[in-house]
């Protein structure tokens, strides 16, 4: 940036944060609307296929006879070229992380015929999956813009001014001062699968940035001079210059800069007296190109999952800095398929806590991509009160929510109507066609890296305590199981998962010292209820049993209310005080026929009041709730 530049955007702060707000790249939203516009399912049509050959078959050691299956399903399905009515033939491309193969058909195909085309293949008996090779987009909704200017405090100006999100003195905060007291992340690498990063930027230039790679295999998308894949990270922009250049409708827009965000909201240099904070500012980032223009395919997405984590992919250098959590504020519309999930599963089995925005379509997220897949971490959106933010997907599969913002007015805390404050530009274009700056972004993509950097927090704690870190299924209890309640009430329609993440509460979590039954008197181990947080989706074998506990405090004059509802089969519930109870013997016992089960204790003692759920049938999609004033 010149010199002339910085004067000139002193000069311009107080205006720009008034300015009106921009469309980001990816899914567009207007702010104060609930809907947002995401590709339609029949734009994703291509020329790329994705399929798993099962293992000791011809076609999984022969790409000639992969490229016949294809073939051969083509001639099947009567699928031809869209001019000249040809016979489609298939080219192999490459083998991915996952042991699939991607394979390029001769001619793009309707989706009607591409669709038709993959059923035909995966009815072969050499096929184990075949997948349509379709693009995902950023989840990033809306922005405003502020330039990159220190102000007249030290240290982070942007901090006090705008981030709303990180601060205790906010109701929609997640009270970061307080977790910086005990970890910064120090140690831990988080993987940020986005659309790259721009390392020049001042706020991002402070040693936490990785090398990264760039795994985008398609000249078109990445805006390289080929479609080979390239070490490093570099952001060459996402812009759309033509509408309808990516699928039918999409619209003209600038740059959106959304992977430097991301990794800003996890590891922005901070108490450097300049910008804004990142939550994580001892963790390391390692950002994975994933995303450029019109998105990203699934098939590189894959290859970078299975990277990130440490695992091999064909013609791409080992991974040195596997990523102990992986960050993918991306997706698209359609549920999770064989080659997300075996991607992720083959994270987690590397030791990789994945991490991903629920979508933002005011929509259940059981239709979205990866945030419907097993194995991940499903973070929902919620405003600077708490509140869910109108865009954010919901439902069952949501584990818990984080500051997204947008949809709500400023409160006078400096919120911007509520935006998410990180690293960003004003190049419309490429990286160097504007200056560095700051961004107000809103969207489930701002809430994900939220939880992954307490995910960063609480790893590097726990080694620094010199205790082994969680593995990714016992990070993802921990999470939800220290989220505070929601300050503003979530309608049961549109579930936000178990509350706001909680980085204090989680490093007390993961940091409490187990019990020596040898010095002190242990209780029974139980699974921790928080007051009015329903626990959502449990199910169980007959005979099955599962502990739970609740802490009720002195000076409670309301009822202790424990309930169990929903779902299918048939449940009992028993409840004991300071002691964990039989079944059919607690001090209170509830038990129906089916699953509505209502224990009501008036006047509760102060003690922990221990929950005992067993299966009188097997029961599934059942919610557990304790309740107190």
């Amino acid at each position: 940036m010149s010199m002339k530049r910085k004067s000139l955007l002193c000069a311009a702060i107080a205006a720009a944060i008034g300015m009106p707000a921009a469309f980001a790249a990816g899914p567009q939203a207007v702010i104060g609307d609930s809907k947002i516009a995401q590709p339609p399912a029949a734009a994703q049509a291509g020329a790329r296929v994705i399929v798993k050959y099962r293992d000791g078959s011809l076609e999984s050691t022969s790409n000639m006879a992969k490229s016949r299956v294809v073939e051969s399903a083509a001639a099947r399905s009567g699928a031809r070229m869209q001019v000249g009515g040809g016979a489609v033939s298939a080219r192999h491309l490459r083998r991915l992380g996952i042991g699939a193969d991607l394979l390029r058909l001769s001619q793009k195909l309707d989706r009607d015929g591409l669709e038709t085309l993959v059923r035909e293949i995966a009815a072969d008996p050499a096929v184990e999956y075949a997948v349509i090779d379709e693009r995902d987009y950023a989840l990033g909704p809306a922005r405003r813009a502020t330039e990159a200017q220190p102000q007249f405090t030290p240290d982070d100006p942007f901090f006090a001014q705008y981030q709303w999100n990180l601060r205790t003195d906010n109701p929609g905060g997640i009270h970061a001062e307080s977790a910086w007291d005990v970890s910064t992340g120090d140690g831990v690498v988080v993987a940020v699968l986005d659309t790259g990063i721009l390392p020049e930027h001042p706020d991002m230039s402070g040693g936490q940035l990785l090398a990264g790679y760039d795994f985008i295999t398609d000249a078109f998308v990445s805006r390289r001079d080929t479609d080979e894949r390239v070490p490093g990270a570099l952001d060459y922009g996402d812009w759309n210059p033509v509408a309808s250049e990516c699928y039918a409708g999409s619209p003209v827009q600038d740059s959106s800069w959304h992977g430097t965000h991301v990794a800003g909201t996890v590891a922005e240099s901070t108490n450097n007296a300049l910008g804004a904070a990142g939550i994580a500012h001892g963790a390391q980032v390692l950002p994975v190109r994933v995303l450029g223009r019109c998105g990203g395919y699934l098939s590189d997405i894959a290859d970078a999952i299975v990277w990130a984590s440490g695992g091999t992919v064909d013609g791409i250098p080992a991974n040195e800095h596997p990523a102990e959590i992986i960050n993918m504020s991306l997706g698209g519309g359609a549920p999770c398929d064989a080659v997300y999930q075996s991607a992720i599963d083959t994270a987690v089995a590397n030791g990789s806590t994945v991490v991903v925005a629920a979508g933002n379509s005011n929509a259940n997220v059981a239709n979205f991509r990866p945030a419907s897949c097993d194995n991940v971490v499903v973070v929902g959106a919620t405003r600077i009160t708490g509140g869910k933010a109108s865009y954010s997907n919901y439902g069952e599969l949501v584990d818990l929510s984080a500051p997204g913002g947008g949809g709500g007015a400023d409160t006078g805390n400096g919120g911007w109507d509520g935006y998410i404050l990180q690293a960003g530009s004003d190049a419309a274009t490429t990286p160097d066609s504007g200056d560095y700056l700051y961004t107000g972004y809103a969207g489930t993509s701002m809430a994900s890296p939220h939880v992954a950097a307490v995910a960063a927090l609480v790893q590097s704690a726990l080694v620094a305590a010199e205790r082994d870190p969680l593995s990714p299924a016992e990070m993802e209890a921990l999470l939800k199981d220290s989220a505070r309640a929601f300050p503003v009430s979530i309608p049961s329609t549109t579930p936000l998962g178990t509350g706001i993440v909680d980085p204090v509460a989680a490093l007390d979590a993961a940091l409490e010292e187990p019990c020596d039954p040898e010095v002190e008197e242990c209780g029974p181990e139980a699974i921790e209820l928080l007051n009015k947080v329903p626990v959502r989706g449990l199910s169980g074998a007959a005979g099955s049993e599962a502990l739970y506990a609740i802490e009720v405090p002195a000076g409670v004059n309301g009822p202790l209310s424990i309930t169990s509802s929903g779902g299918s089969g048939d449940v009992s519930l028993h409840v004991s005080l300071d002691a964990e109870p039989e079944a059919g013997a607690g001090d209170w016992n509830s038990t129906r026929p089916g699953n509505s089960e209502v224990i009501r204790i008036n006047r509760p003692a102060a003690g922990v009041y221990y929950v005992k759920l067993v299966s009188v049938r097997a029961f599934s999609n059942v919610t557990l709730q304790a309740r107190h004033n």
